[in-house]
């Protein structure tokens, strides 16, 4: 939610820099119409506006006052769309984003729409201007941005459910890995021998095997020596007299 007030925040900041220029914003449409010989209807769409700008715009001013309008209706467009994946939303604020899309819709007629205070761009146009011409289209951005600002009010009141893909993932990776850790603190850890433990155990098992095979010589040598002592000398059998 935080980036979607950070996106609003920088279109409303994009949005005062062109309302300060909104006589230039006019006098783009007026010289734009004339030069399509489409004096009589009103601008009723941003299709229209982007005709225009495309076909009949011979300056760079009017070129630049037209595209940042045009740029800052994109911008609202996408942040609606974006607006679909982070809640769910209710009947009331689904409602709310369903009206800032079709006005955002390049097709659709704004002719009849106004912007109400505290917005006064329709009083700094004229009555026949406001009535007959350009009150539809200066009214545009402010009732998308009141929209946009009604559907968070709405629903930061609601339970907060997210729907976004991403971060279902990563909170389903972030538990499979927390399991994997307590599994792995519940299961008994077999002790490791160290090299230089086996090391020492081997030298060990050496010594005694060579302790042992020095035990058994010294304990053959003593038998050998004890047979020696009590064995009676060999004598030569001895001639018998006949």
């Amino acid at each position: 939610m935080n980036e979607i007030k950070d996106s609003l925040k920088a279109i409303e900041d994009n949005y005062k820099l062109f309302l300060q220029q909104q006589f230039t914003f006019i006098g783009a449409l007026q010289h734009t119409r004339e030069n399509a010989h489409d004096l009589i209807r009103p601008v009723a769409s941003i299709s229209q506006v982007q005709s225009y700008m495309d076909h009949h715009c011979n300056n760079l001013t009017d070129r630049r006052i037209l595209t940042m309008f045009l740029n800052i209706c994109n911008d609202l467009s996408n942040l609606c769309n974006k607006l679909e994946t982070i809640h769910p939303g209710n009947n009331k604020t689904n409602e709310i984003l369903e009206r800032c899309k079709l006005l955002l819709n390049h097709s659709n007629d704004m002719s009849t729409i106004r912007a109400k205070y505290p917005h006064d761009v329709v009083n700094h146009l004229s009555c026949n201007e406001a009535r007959n011409h350009f009150g539809g289209v200066v009214s545009l951005i402010p009732v998308v941005l009141d929209g946009v600002k009604e559907w968070l009010s709405n629903t930061e009141k609601l339970p907060r459910r997210t729907c976004n893909v991403s971060a279902r993932r990563a909170v389903c990776e972030k538990m499979a890995s927390q399991d994997a850790a307590a599994r792995a603190a519940i299961t008994p850890k077999t002790p490791s021998v160290q090299p230089e433990a086996q090391t020492s155990v081997i030298n060990k098992d050496c010594v005694q095997v060579q302790g042992d095979k020095h035990i058994r010589k010294k304990h053959l040598s003593d038998r050998e020596n004890h047979c020696g002592k009590h064995k009676s000398p060999w004598k030569p059998p001895g001639r018998h007299a006949f």
